[in-house]
């Protein structure tokens, strides 16, 4: 029985037709004969997560994203539908977590395995993340920089206007002839400093001279301590032998006896009494001085001429 021709190729179409989607499964990933599930998982956004991105668990690849769409029920958000091949146990409270292997890699979903005892089965929705692209996170770290170096340029500009204000030609001026005030002193500095190196250099014997003195006087303070100790310990002594004899009584007695004696002295000035009238009257005074004369010379006549002033009878 001969095989008509249409048929042979109806035959071979068919053949071609199974291994070019065997094929297509194959390069897209996807095994007829492996067994295969299907998750579900919702977000808000997929950060360019399309059709055909793969699906790993710890790295390892286990399927792909079949098709995204927005819930009809709520248009916000987006249902990916995710493809897995193999018998790979996920937990109910398992992830699926949209993320960028590289800068420029396409984003991927990772299952992150849940601890639940619960095993998810296939038509489950799973728990989404989304974690911040490459980029979006570089955003966030430079966020800060951006915003505190707006603010610096804002200052240095405030800055340079307040500068530019201050330093007007008068304040330049005057900054200038500050300067050579500072230069004049600082000349003068140096040269104060080039007298005192000479200065020092020319005096250098005496005062190695003074410092040699200065360390023998300390090495005899130090040699003549206990002496010091004693003499210190003896005026310690005397200190409380005045606080013990009653000094301001002897002062209190010692300022009445002035006092008295000033007292005396005004009354002797004022002519009161034998001393004041004989110091004041000076007619007194002569007659005192008249009669010590008289009698000195009473005195002499009686020395010279004794037989006239005493007789002696001798019986």
């Amino acid at each position: 029985m001969k095989i008509r021709k249409e048929i042979k190729v109806g035959v071979v179409f068919v053949i071609a037709t199974a291994i070019l989607i065997w094929g297509l499964m194959f390069l897209k990933g996807l095994e007829l004969l492996k067994t295969s599930r299907k998750f579900y998982a919702v977000y808000d956004q997929v950060n360019g997560l399309v059709a055909a991105n793969p699906v790993s668990i710890k790295g390892l690849k286990v399927g792909q994203v079949k098709k995204l769409y927005f819930d009809p029920q709520n248009p916000q958000k987006i249902i990916v539908e995710l493809y897995i091949l193999g018998d790979y146990p996920i937990a109910k409270n398992s992830s699926a977590r949209i993320f960028s292997s590289s800068l420029l890699g396409a984003p991927e979903v990772e299952i992150v395995p849940g601890d639940s005892k619960e095993m998810a089965v296939s038509g489950d929705t799973l728990l989404s993340q989304t974690e911040a692209t490459l980029g979006q996170e570089v955003n966030k770290q430079l966020l800060p920089l951006k915003t505190k170096a707006e603010s610096l340029i804002g200052s240095i500009d405030s800055i340079a206007t307040i500068v530019q204000q201050v330093l007007n030609k008068n304040t330049r001026d005057n900054l200038v002839e500050a300067i050579e005030h500072v230069k004049q002193a600082l000349g003068n500095i140096a040269h104060t400093t080039q007298n005192l190196d000479t200065l020092m250099g020319s005096q250098r014997k005496n005062l190695s001279k003074i410092i040699s003195n200065v360390e023998s006087i300390s090495s005899n303070l130090k040699q003549n301590n206990d002496q010091i100790t004693n003499i210190l310990s003896n005026f310690s002594n005397l200190s409380d032998s005045l606080v013990k004899a009653k000094i301001p009584n002897t002062i209190a007695q010692v300022n009445k006896a002035v006092g008295d004696l000033d007292l005396i002295l005004q009354k002797i000035n004022k002519g009161e009494g034998s001393v004041g009238q004989l110091l004041n009257n000076e007619q007194l005074y002569k007659e005192v001085e008249k009669a010590a004369r008289d009698l000195n010379l009473l005195l002499e006549d009686i020395k010279k001429n004794p037989t006239k002033y005493v007789k002696v009878s001798v019986f």
